[in-house]
């Protein structure tokens, strides 16, 4: 089954996210990739992320293709003009990419080269609609025809937050009028603050428009989720984890099983579709939480 197929069956979805290598090897990002298969109904490649060079997410994605791995190709509107995001969508559609995720990048001063210059003539959203239009009308925005087929599924990212009286989702609005299908979100280890999440955008008719994979975290040390809490932004880390990290005989152990339980608890609030697990430095814990997650959940 496809991603899309997954979540559009009502399935409970797992997607999980690499880092391409700083190498010209294929085999150190199938280090990486292949122990996800068959555990991970996708797995995302970056692009750029942190504002650093690696091995081309395009040609990652084509690498996963190969090897039966679906993945989600991210692709930033940091490091490229419209001609060029034009071309990368044509060649992930010529190469099965299916599964887009629209994203705007760090910008280059968070990266180790802060002299490089970003580009940012599309924005995410503008992307998507250029990706929503090559797809559905088999054109670019010239309105040049593209022989082929795009089967594109297109997703866009958003930070669940514990929305105050008034809040209204009109960014997440904006990106479902260009295209969007799917959500992955920030990391986000509060089931309750999903719960009033989602119950907001639920009055706001996106809870049952888009399909909601929630980001998930499984913390290595009580170090590292003070780190999340504190530096990345939209993250969102309650105290009550971190002091059970900061208790914990084995810390990496104790942050499996945490992410096992928030996934469990997610899997119960309506129209939550799944979760997104990145762990930065510790991809081996990946396949662990998600081989767990499964069996403790109920669909």
């Amino acid at each position: 089954m496809t991603l899309q197929d997954t979540l559009e069956a009502g399935r409970f979805a797992f997607t999980a996210e690499v880092t391409p290598p700083v190498s010209a090897s294929r085999d150190e990002l199938l280090d990486k990739a292949l122990p996800l298969k068959g555990l991970a109904d996708a797995v995302n490649v970056t692009d750029g992320a942190g504002a650093r060079a690696h091995l081309s997410a395009l040609t990652s994605a084509m690498i996963l293709v190969e090897q039966g791995i679906e993945p989600v190709l991210q692709l930033t509107t940091r490091d490229r003009n419209r001609i060029a995001l034009q071309s990368d969508l044509l060649g992930a559609a010529a190469c099965g990419v299916r599964n887009l995720l629209m994203l705007r990048g760090d910008d280059p001063s968070a990266g180790d080269q802060p002299d490089a210059k970003a580009v940012f003539d599309l924005d995410p959203r503008q992307l998507m609609e250029t990706a929503r239009r090559l797809r559905d009308a088999g054109e670019l925005p010239t309105s040049r025809k593209v022989t082929g087929r795009a089967s594109f599924y297109l997703g866009a990212a958003d930070n669940p937050i514990d929305p105050p009286p008034g809040w209204a989702p009109a960014g997440l609005e904006a990106k479902v009028k260009a295209g969007a299908q799917f959500v992955q979100t920030q990391f986000c280890m509060d089931a309750d603050v999903v719960r009033r999440y989602m119950a907001r955008l639920d009055q706001h008719g996106l809870g049952g428009t888009l399909k909601f994979l929630i980001g998930v975290v499984p913390l290595r040390s009580a170090k590292s989720a003070r780190w999340i809490k504190e530096k990345l932004y939209g993250a969102v880390i309650p105290d009550a984890l971190i002091a059970r990290m900061e208790t914990a005989i084995d810390p990496a152990a104790e942050g499996r099983a945490i992410c096992v339980d928030v996934i469990r608890a997610l899997s119960e609030i309506p129209h939550v579709a799944g979760v997104h697990i990145m762990a930065p430095g510790n991809d081996a814990a990946v396949p662990l939480v998600i081989a767990a997650a499964r069996q403790s959940i109920k669909r």
